[in-house]
């Protein structure tokens, strides 16, 4: 169907922008009351319920893990452009600032889009791996990494 494929190709630029720091093209197709969750008490965890809050928490994802690269393995789109559920299923990896092992995360992303726009965004990863890495990088000097959660 070629409305899948559509969705597809834009969700996978959408993780291309985020891979390449392009935070205002990532949040682009975010509806002004998106509602993003991220299991784990980190400082990337919780949840908004605004775009700014989104672009806020994008910024602070690319200053945390800078070298963070996420690898799309599958996109499922289910739906009509009227309500679209989309499962992303990736492989994340970034280098440590204090450490020559890699990050390396696995995850789903499930999106709800209504006629283009992003209205729901939830991430399921192991936080405690995400938690782990963020620890490392503050006792490497960079204290973002264990701030407080940005909420909305």
């Amino acid at each position: 169907m070629i409305y899948s494929y559509i969705v597809k190709q834009k969700i996978q630029q959408t993780f291309d922008d985020v891979n390449n720091h392009r935070w205002d093209e990532a949040v682009k197709a975010v509806a002004p009351n998106v509602h993003h969750r991220v299991s784990g008490t980190h400082a990337l965890g919780g949840e908004r319920h605004d775009k700014a809050a989104l672009r806020l928490w994008f910024e602070r994802l690319g200053r945390v893990q800078p070298s963070l690269k996420i690898k799309v393995n599958n996109i499922w789109v289910i739906g009509w452009p009227w309500h679209t559920t989309v499962f992303v299923q990736w492989d994340g990896t970034a280098t440590r600032r204090s450490e020559d092992a890699p990050y390396v995360n696995r995850g789903l992303h499930v999106f709800t889009l209504r006629w283009g726009k992003v209205y729901a965004l939830e991430e399921f990863q192991d936080s405690e791996a995400a938690a782990y890495v963020l620890a490392a990088q503050a006792a490497a000097g960079l204290k973002e990494a264990v701030a407080e959660q940005i909420v909305s």
